[in-house]
């Protein structure tokens, strides 16, 4: 309606002027709402020619976008086992930080698996003292199993040296015992010897195991119990909170809350233009920005991301064949604004709607002395227009909230 209005200043109003005082037509009597079709043909087709470009430059060169949101994320409030509600340590609304507990579960059965580890752990540290214990028993059996051996072959060693020398005191009978009570005390040794080394082995090895592996049960029973304390993993305010002692919850049936971040959306929107201005939106733009909730304000922002794949053309694998024709709205180019001066947009609330316009600067290609005079002129004309722009998003702005309060009924 604004680019109709000016285009008929400078087309449609000269020559209804020039009608109406050069040859005195009058509105009424020679101009009428059959003859005005002729009479008024020239600048009602220089304005309609006018109108359709300028919008057409307009909307090219200065692209908008009425769906402008600054998504925010949302943590659902859920425990990582089913239980029943024993404590609750928030309330509805409430702000917390990352680390703050809010639900407990009463963790019946947690706590048992934690007691009996730690009983498990106590047993095998008892279990170490008993095996050093038990290395010393059989040190103490080896250097029995020894000193019998060394006995028994100094006897055998005696009887043989009285044998060698023809004395009749030495039976035979007694050397054959003896040989056979060296031997016999020789494989006492050997098996004294392997009762010491595995009681050994056990202080060296299976015992620290059983040790590391009674720790880690008891770590694993602690992290079971530590589970039914649901934390805060972020600074951020908790919403929909309506959970009452003795309620159960799930992970897949229950959640007990939302929790809103603090910082999740602020200062970072995102608007969708149309594919036409894909061309044309680039990083570094600058633009103007005004929000539903915060009328009558206009905040300078600047294009600082373009998604560079339209959401339109997305497929996952299925058993059918993709069809074009099943993409019945095109998409759009998904831009990423914030705020061109820190703190502009800090006093709008995540999820607001809002409309943002943004402008082309030819400035910087105005300086090339080597660009055709014709092409500076339309440089400076798509520049222009811009200002145009920015008086329809002003008077938008003023029609935002009377609009809101149309559709919403007075409330």
């Amino acid at each position: 309606m604004l680019e109709a209005i000016l285009c008929s200043l400078v087309s449609l109003l000269p020559d209804y002027l020039f009608r109406r005082y050069g040859q005195g037509k009058r509105i009424g009597h020679e101009i009428t709402l059959f003859s005005m079709w002729y009479e008024l043909r020239w600048g009602l087709t220089i304005w309609l020619m006018l109108t359709i470009s300028l919008i057409t430059v307009l909307f090219y060169y200065h692209p908008a976008s009425l769906t402008v949101n600054s998504y925010f994320r949302t943590v659902t409030i859920l425990p990582q086992v089913s239980g029943r509600v024993s404590e609750i340590h928030v309330s509805n609304n409430q702000i917390v930080s990352a680390g703050d507990p809010l639900i407990e579960l009463d963790g019946l059965s947690q706590r048992a698996s934690l007691d009996a580890a730690r009983a498990q752990l106590v047993e095998t540290e008892v279990s170490a003292t008993i095996a050093e214990t038990d290395l010393a028993l059989a040190e103490a059996g080896v250097a029995q199993a020894r000193a019998a051996l060394t006995q028994s072959q100094e006897e055998l060693e005696r009887n043989e040296t009285l044998r060698d020398q023809g004395s009749s005191a030495v039976r035979l009978t007694e050397i054959e015992r003896l040989e056979n009570l060296v031997d016999q005390r020789q494989a006492q040794l050997q098996a004294a010897e392997l009762q010491q080394q595995s009681a050994q082995q056990q202080i060296d090895q299976v015992i620290p195991a059983r040790l590391e592996s009674a720790k880690a049960q008891v770590a694993l029973a602690q992290a079971e119990l530590d589970k039914t304390v649901i934390i805060a993993g972020i600074d951020g305010q908790i919403e929909q909170f309506g959970l009452q002692v003795g309620d159960f919850i799930s992970p897949l049936a229950r959640p007990a809350g939302i929790l809103v971040p603090t910082e999740s959306g602020r200062n970072r929107f995102q608007a969708a233009f149309s594919q036409i201005a894909a061309q044309v939106i680039h990083t570094g733009m600058v633009g103007e920005m005004g929000c539903m909730s915060k009328p009558l304000d206009i905040i300078p922002m600047v294009v600082t991301q373009v998604q560079d794949v339209i959401p339109a053309g997305q497929i996952r694998p299925t058993d059918r064949l993709a069809d074009p024709q099943d993409n019945v709205r095109p998409g759009s180019v998904l831009t990423y604004l914030e705020p061109l001066y820190p703190g502009e947009a800090s006093r709008v609330p995540p999820g607001s709607s809002c409309i943002v316009m943004l402008y082309t600067d030819n400035h910087a290609k105005l300086e090339d002395e080597t660009l055709p005079t014709g092409r500076k002129i339309f440089l400076h004309v798509v520049d222009t227009i811009g200002v145009v722009h920015a008086a329809g998003l002003r008077l938008r702005m003023l029609f935002m909230p009377v609009q809101q309060l149309v559709f919403s009924g007075g409330h």
